[in-house]
Order: structure tokens, then C-alpha cells, then sequence
């Protein structure tokens, strides 16, 4: 027999020894030699370690690529959903500083038109108060400026009465000194 056969080629070759074996008439029975067949299971029983060795081998491959498949897709799951976490995180973090800082703008506008108020008010006040003042002043001043008109005028009537009255005396005198 060929030596380092492997257990399939072996299988084989009992296939084909009975394919080929004369058949017993009548019988349905094939005619084998039993030598050929006992040194064919011989052989597959030295080859079956190795194959078997082999197949586990090949098993226990497989079983760590799929372990090693198996981790580094949760690896990437774990990965996908720390990461789509963050954006969300972030996105949550964009759309809370964007409201307040509309919340700021508005309130920043809210205090703006207030102290505008309060500062028209406060002008508003001052120009009252300035007016009242100049009121006040106009009263005074035009009124001591009347007054003083007034007086001015009585004592310019004064004194015009007092030098009518000294001419009409020295008339008066006149006509006496003639008589």
C-alpha cells in the first residue's frame, strides 16, 4: 500500500477495491481480499491521528477567528456607540448653548430697552427740572427786570414831575418879578 495516504484517500481506495471486486453469482456479493482490506483499515488508523489532529486544529482555528471576529466587532459596536453618545452629548451640549445664548441675547435686549426707559426717563426728568428752572429765572429776572423798569420809569416820572414843577416855578417867578 502507498505510505502517507490520508484517511480520505484510503476511503477511497476501499471504495474503488470494492467497486472492482468479481461479485459471487447469485449471491449479490462481492469477493474481496481480506488481506488488502485489513492492511487499508490498518493504515487508516495510523493516518486518522494526524487527520484528526489536523481537523481539530482546523476546528479549534476556526473557533478562535470567529472569537477574535466576535471581539473586535464588539469592539467596533462599543466603539460606534461611545462615539454616537458624544455626538449626541454634543449635540445636546450645541443645541443647550445655543438657547442660552438666545435666552442671553434676549434678556441682554430686555435689560438694553430697560435702561434706554429708565435713561429717557431720567433725561426727561432733568429737562422738566431745566425748564422749571428757566420758568423760574425768566419770572425772576424779567420780573425784577420789570421791577426794575418800573422803578427806573416811576423815578425818571419822578423826576421829570420835579423839573416840570422847578420851571413852573421859575415861570411863576418870572411872572413875580415882572409885577
Amino acid at each position: 500500500m502507498a505510505e502517507n495516504m490520508g484517511v480520505l484517500d484510503l476511503l477511497e481506495e476501499i471504495e474503488d477495491t470494492v467497486d472492482s471486486a468479481p461479485q459471487v453469482p447469485l449471491t449479490g456479493k462481492i469477493m474481496v481480499d481480506g488481506n488488502d482490506m485489513l492492511e487499508i483499515v490498518r493504515e487508516i488508523r495510523l493516518a486518522l491521528p494526524d487527520d484528526i489532529q489536523q481537523a481539530k486544529w482546523v476546528n479549534d482555528e476556526k473557533t478562535h477567528i470567529l472569537e477574535s471576529a466576535k471581539n473586535e466587532y464588539e469592539k467596533i459596536i462599543l466603539e460606534a456607540r461611545k462615539e454616537a453618545e458624544y455626538l449626541v452629548e454634543e449635540d445636546e451640549i450645541k443645541r443647550k448653548a445655543k438657547q442660552d445664548a438666545e435666552n442671553i441675547l434676549k434678556e441682554a435686549k430686555k435689560s438694553a430697552k430697560q435702561l434706554k426707559m429708565k435713561t429717557y426717563e431720567y433725561v426727561d426728568q432733568m429737562l422738566y427740572e431745566m425748564q422749571e428752572k428757566v420758568d423760574e429765572l425768566h419770572l425772576k429776572y424779567f420780573g425784577e427786570m420789570l421791577n426794575n423798569i418800573d422803578h427806573s420809569l416811576a423815578d425818571i416820572n419822578t423826576i421829570l414831575n420835579n423839573n416840570r414843577n422847578e420851571i413852573h416855578k421859575l415861570a411863576e417867578n418870572i411872572d413875580n418879578d415882572e409885577k
